[in-house]
């Protein structure tokens, strides 16, 4: 029955593009028609369980699957395997590849809700399991300079990784519209690449908050060794225990970080964010989005990747800093860039393949480059974005057009 229905789904889902299927009892189907743009896959299952597995849950099904050894792709690699996918599913069209199981769909968005309370403890848990598995990893995927692992910036399409990190980090100074003197915070500090930037770039003092311990060590090393430690501090804070000692900043910017909040903690965090911004202060949140409404994660991600994550939609995101009287001045959304960046990732990854494999095991080594395609192929044809919102206290505390914000990123690429 569990191959009926796979081979049902594959039929409506795979129609530009080859997927070949080998079954476990041997037999062999091919799914789609060849087509320009679309690549030719072939896969193979080890075992009868496999298509089972997938059809009661597509992404957690077919990742375990892959981990595991049980679903062996023999011509193509998962990049292209869930790309094909996708592509015949894009979200643009009113498509999007979800399990045909209605009560899978449920049990998830109940587990789901139980673990979007994430308190204080279960932050620091969920990010310890993605961010403190090692600098090593992170060190052979990001680009060089400043280990950004958030989306890059691409004006043009010939940069390299480390070109459109920079461009990222000069693109959101501009938002920040930061002058000499300035306090900044830097909510979800990273490596310290955003904190050392900007100290670099303007005469401002920067303190970073991370919950990762390996983070927080590293980024206190690349502080020290720009010569930055008298401008630069990180702290090892969770953002609502910093929020309450009261501290007031000129600049706020959080990138990446607001993923990891939940959907329980919100306004916890806005309210946090206005407390802390000084009434003529400006904030920038870099964030992944959702295209559509609000939903939930799906379980391979919640598992595997980033527990207690949730990506948010514009409108509960907005509603929910809308109550702390926190001003959307400008609003962009980065639509092509995540996917352009983390096709880098990937490929520093698989550039890297016997490295990381002897690092972990290659079950885990598939389970990334898994996450990593699945990420790029979301934000290509799914219904993944970036936004930029930019949030101040007074509507006169910038410039009352955004010609600003050209004049001062051009200058900053200069420099």
């Amino acid at each position: 029955m569990s191959k009926q229905l796979l081979d049902r789904f594959l039929s409506r889902g795979v129609r530009q593009g080859r997927l070949g299927v080998v079954f476990a009892d041997g037999s062999a189907v091919t799914y789609g028609t060849a087509a320009a743009g679309f690549p030719d896959i072939v896969i193979r299952f080890a075992d009868d369980r496999v298509p089972r597995d997938i059809v009661m849950d597509p992404r957690l099904g077919a990742a375990e699957a892959f981990m595991d050894g049980r679903l062996i792709i023999t011509e193509g690699d998962v990049m292209g395997l869930i790309g094909l996918l996708r592509a015949n599913s894009a979200w643009d069209q009113g498509g999007e590849i979800d399990s045909p199981k209605l009560w899978r769909g449920l049990l998830n968005r109940a587990s789901f809700a139980a673990e979007q309370i994430n308190s204080a403890i279960a932050s620091k848990r969920n990010v310890a399991h993605h961010y403190d598995i090692g600098n090593a990893l992170y060190a052979l995927m990001l680009d060089e300079e400043h280990w950004q692992y958030s989306c890059a910036y691409w004006p043009r399409a010939d940069m390299t990784l480390g070109e459109a990190q920079t461009a990222k980090l000069a693109h959101i100074a501009a938002k920040l519209a930061i002058k000499p003197g300035n306090t900044v915070l830097d909510i979800g500090c990273g490596w310290g690449g955003m904190a050392i930037y900007l100290a670099k770039a303007y005469d401002v003092r920067v303190t970073g908050i991370t919950l990762s311990e390996e983070q927080a060590a590293l980024a206190r090393e690349k502080v020290a060794a720009a010569g930055l430690a008298d401008r630069v501090s990180i702290e090892l804070v969770d953002y609502r225990d910093f929020a309450a000692a009261g501290r007031r900043f000129d600049r706020i910017v959080s990138v990446g970080m607001f993923e990891h909040v939940g959907q329980a903690q919100f306004e916890t965090f806005f309210k946090a964010c206005a407390n802390i911004l000084a009434d003529d202060g400006v904030m920038l949140l870099h964030t992944i989005g959702r295209l559509g409404e609000p939903g939930t994660t799906d379980a391979f991600t919640r598992k595997y990747i980033f527990p207690g994550g949730y990506i948010p939609a514009l409108s509960e995101t907005l509603k929910a800093s809308e109550k702390y009287r926190l001003i959307a001045s400008d609003i962009e959304n980065l639509r092509l860039h995540y996917g352009r960046t983390l096709r880098q990732w990937y490929a520093n990854c698989e550039a890297n393949r016997d490295t990381i494999i002897a690092m972990y095991d290659e079950r885990f080594y598939r389970m990334w480059t898994f996450y990593l395609a699945g990420a790029a192929t979301v934000f290509e044809h799914g219904s993944m974005c970036n936004y930029q919102i930019q949030y101040v206290r007074s509507r006169r505390a910038l410039p009352i057009t955004r010609d600003y914000l050209a004049a001062e990123e051009a200058r900053l690429l200069k420099t």
